[in-house]
């Protein structure tokens, strides 16, 4: 108890508003104040069916039953889509038929298409999700939900709640359908309140489709992300396919985040109206990290009702799967503070019969009041739904077709033509949240990988990424682990590795664009306390230094940093965590070093000799290559274990990856990268892989461990690793980055057949090729997922999806390693590495505004020959054209490359 005249304003003002009770002496006695009654809310009048529900014409209903049970190919919609004056691009229908189809989903005709049927009684073992974004703003949405939104950072200003909730795969956005004159309710896809018969998803590039058909009502509900503005589109297309006129009303849902967690924020936000636009707009003035922002709720049509209070909507103990407000006539149109915030806004839909209409609900947000009106009433209206979708489209179909690829393989080809950079842009960089993740932050090492197996596609944005990524340097030479943006809070760790991925994604950068000018860029630091010898980490929000320098002189201070943390065996330190974060026991005391960073720092420094002596830093060029060789030298002497390579050694000296371990006996990624790196001695490198093969590559489960045996026991503590269930995640089960390096490793020996059973292994198309292997893998099988278990009972379950390093590196395991496509600034070699039974392939490569078809034919004899438009080429090396043309590149390739030497 504290005197009022004890407490001053702004804590009086803070305190009141966290108090979920306040006591005033002006309001009467305690007694009186403690049996007061709020007045009862007003509640809306019950719906009163008027009559009976029609139903549509014979011929729909069997266009319809074919159609949902497997019978028809887009047959749903064809007669109203003929009807409609508008052309179909970009709402047009799918491509079919569908290709691997393994019961509950298969791909397009065209591959730019996931189409999953959903018939009662037979959801997805696993969401199958999809994941749209642009660099502000994002959705997740499922086959069955509208998922999550958020804006700016996927993590910390959610605009609606993620639940990680895989087995109910609840959400807080929601839409319904409603026949005015039986009151029966549905929503267009199947959560949360599901109709009757089945439904059909399409998950494309950057966008979502539901069809369903309901007593007579056929709908589409479009969703997607706009290519730059923070608005999320939700187009809900209606077709009357009944013989008589029909009232509907459409309902869309928003539960309010506005942070991080509901149980933070909820209390704070404010629902208001703009009179203007007529959208519902919510704030969160509490907000001190996204200050002033505002999200929107909106909906094209004159004739709504809305309510910004949650309880209303659904009801006391009610859910979104019956929503008590669907029940009632119209919604109240309450607004204000001290609700439990949402927005649902419902629209009256009319419609004779054979009539088709367009529905558009828009969620979006602004940094600031002004921002957030002026972006709701520029987006109002279909023209600029179509136009967004439409920019969409191109975007993504301009992006990844950069390369496409026809081969004897077309499990293959459909990852390399679009899902695996599609999942690596659109996911890991432009999102960074997945339905299994919302991370929201750029990882240090995360990021800069992901740029690396884009450059060809968008090279401005690794150049930018790079300078990013600079920037977030310690002038120490350390990084950011990762940071949240846009304040760029962060954690500053003792991680070995992180540095000194930003060398070698500079060199990946310089090789495929020859732009030496980066180098010369300055960029900034950033200040913070260092991590003390007792902790791992800390989080905090680092101040911008004063100190600039060039882009080149941060790659060279991250180098030093690394040549200068070596332990006694010369070898790098592993610090907390190399690569591998779950070994953050291992070295943190200071001593224990790490193999595979051995390896890596040995291919960084090969590979940036090179660009410093460019630049003529001859002494730090020597530099490189003098402590190259000494790396070379010390994991020679140290790091062979007889059979393959050591992993690492514990601060005490006890290595692990040995076959004196009585847990981690062997680890893939030190075997695969004494091969990519070269620093392994060629005969115990072969030696290295034939032992991974033996050990960790499980052909009867069709995984590849990362490690075995794992970590369950043993008296080291090597980290949180252990955390994890053995034969889980890094743990023991396939983490899929490792499992690509082991097969690009196979293709640098030459092994080309089993570099494709590695990679066949990986492709998730080939974990779902019928209902058996769907049932065991169970989460989405066009995209990569970042682990496999290898447990009983569960192996050969995929575990998180999307949000993965692992589709870059598989892109660049497909499309480089294995097909042979090496781009060097404007100069293409093809060096196929594929299978003694293949006759040859066709790829076509877009460079600047010219066309390049490619074909490799393999030979059984003779010599390769490499000519353009039939000019044979020197060096088998074809120099690009930006000029606008179609160009004929023809390959004859050596099935026994041997012959040729190369």
């Amino acid at each position: 108890m504290r005197p009022a005249q004890q407490i001053s304003q702004e804590d009086r003002i803070l305190i009141q508003a966290v108090a979920r009770v306040i006591l005033s002496d002006r309001h009467g006695t305690l007694a009186v104040q403690v049996v007061r009654h709020m007045a009862p809310a007003r509640v809306q009048p019950l719906l009163v069916p008027s009559g009976m529900t029609p139903q549509p014409p014979l011929s729909a209903l069997v266009s319809v039953q074919e159609d949902v049970l497997g019978g028809g190919h887009g047959q749903r919609y064809e007669e109203g889509r003929d009807a409609d004056p508008a052309p179909a691009w970009p709402f047009d229908a799918m491509q079919g038929p569908t290709r691997f189809d393994n019961g509950l989903g298969g791909f397009a005709a065209d591959g730019r298409e996931y189409v999953i049927e959903l018939e009662e009684g037979a959801p997805t073992p696993a969401p199958w999700s999809n994941v749209m974004a642009n660099p502000q703003f994002g959705t997740v949405v499922s086959e069955s939900g509208p998922g999550y939104t958020w804006f700016e950072n996927a993590h910390e200003f959610r605009l609606s709640p993620w639940h990680n909730d895989p087995v109910a795969d609840t959400g807080g956005e929601a839409f319904y359908l409603r026949d005015e004159a039986t009151g029966h309710v549905w929503s267009p896809m199947p959560l949360p309140s599901r109709g009757t018969g089945g439904y059909r998803t399409r998950h494309g590039f950057g966008y979502s489709v539901y069809e369903h058909v309901e007593h007579g009502i056929a709908s589409e509900l479009w969703i997607y992300v706009d290519l730059r503005h923070a608005v999320k589109f939700s187009v809900l297309k209606l077709r009357n396919l009944s013989a008589r006129a029909r009232q509907l009303s459409a309902t869309g849902y928003v539960e309010w985040i506005l942070g991080d967690i509901r149980a933070r924020s909820h209390m704070h936000v404010i629902s208001e109206r703009d009179e203007v636009s007529g959208a519902l707009t919510a704030r969160n003035p509490y907000n001190t990290e996204f200050p002033g922002r505002v999200a929107f709720f909106d909906v094209d049509g004159d004739r709504r009702s809305f309510t910004s209070d949650r309880l209303e909507f659904i009801g006391r103990n009610g859910s979104l799967r019956a929503p008590d407000a669907m029940r009632r006539e119209r919604l109240s149109g309450q607004l204000g503070a001290g609700l439990d915030p949402c927005a649902a806004i419902s629209v009256r839909v009319d419609l004779a019969p054979g009539q088709a209409t367009q529905t558009v609900f828009r969620l979006g947000s602004g940094v600031d009041p002004h921002a957030a009106l002026e972006l709701a009433r520029s987006v109002q209206g279909s023209t600029a739904a179509r136009d967004a979708l439409a920019a969409v489209r191109s975007h993504w179909q301009a992006t990844l077709d950069g390369l496409r690829v026809e081969t004897p393989e077309p499990a293959a080809d459909l990852l390399v033509n679009g899902w695996l950079l599609y999942q690596t842009l659109a996911c890991r960089y432009l999102a960074r949240s997945g339905y299994y993740q919302s991370g929201g932050a750029f990882g240090f090492r995360d990021q800069l990988q992901d740029t690396m197996a884009s450059v060809h596609a968008v090279p401005a944005l690794t150049r930018a990424h790079l300078l990013l990524c600079a920037a977030h340097q310690y002038p120490e030479g350390d990084v950011q682990h990762w940071w949240h943006p846009p304040i760029d809070r962060g954690v500053r760790t003792r991680c070995s590795d992180d540095y000194l991925w930003l060398p070698f994604a500079a060199c990946r950068y310089l090789d495929a664009t020859g732009d030496h000018g980066v180098l010369d860029t300055p960029v900034g630091f950033i200040e913070g306390r260092l991590v003390s010898a007792d902790e791992e980490s800390y989080y905090d929000l680092p101040m911008p230094s004063a100190r600039h320098r060039s882009f080149y002189d941060h790659c060279v201070l991250a180098l030093g940093r690394g040549m200068a943390l070596l332990g006694e065996r010369g070898l790098p330190l592993m610090g907390t965590g190399d690569w591998n974060d779950g070994m953050n026991r291992v070295g943190h005391g200071g001593r224990g070093e790490s193999v595979w960073l051995g390896f890596f720092l040995y291919d960084v420094l090969r590979c940036f000799a090179p660009v410093a002596s460019a630049r003529g830093d001859v002494a730090f060029a020597d530099t490189c290559v003098e402590a190259a060789a000494a790396l070379r030298r010390n994991l020679d002497a140290h790091a062979w274990d007889g059979s393959w390579y050591r992993r690492a050694w514990f601060d005490d000296g006890t290595p692990i990856g040995s076959r004196a371990s009585d847990e981690c006996r062997i680890d893939s990624v030190s075997q695969s990268w004494s091969v990519l790196s070269g620093a392994g001695e060629p005969g115990r490198a072969r030696q290295a892989m034939e032992a991974l093969d033996t050990h960790l590559v499980k052909r009867e489960a069709g995984l590849i461990q990362l490690l075995e045996p794992p970590f369950d026991r043993t008296e080291h503590d090597p980290g949180y690793i252990r955390g994890y269930v053995p034969g889980v995640r890094e743990n023991g089960g396939q983490y899929t980055h490792a499992a690509v390096w082991a097969a690009m490793a196979f293709a640098a020996l030459g092994d080309r057949e089993r570099a494709w059973e590695l990679a066949r292994m990986i492709n998730p198309v080939n974990h779902a090729v019928d209902a058996a292997g769907t049932a065991v893998y169970k989460v989405e099988p066009y995209v990569i997922a970042a682990d496999v278990y290898g447990v009983a009972p569960h192996v050969g379950r995929g575990g998180w999806t999307w949000y993965t390093g692992s589709a870059g590196w598989m892109y660049r395991l497909l499309s480089e390693s294995l097909l042979g496509v090496q781009r060097h600034g404007d100069r293409l070699r093809i060096v196929p590495c594929v299978p003694a039974s293949w006759p040859g392939y066709r790829m076509e490569l877009r460079h600047g505004a010219a066309i390049y078809r490619i074909r490799v034919d393999c030979i059984d004899t003779g010599h390769a020959l490499l000519t353009l438009d039939g000019v044979p080429q020197e060096n088998m090396v074809v120099v690009l054209d930006h000029a606008e043309a179609i160009h004929d590149i023809k390959l004859r390739w050596p099935r026994d490359t041997r012959k040729d030497g190369d």
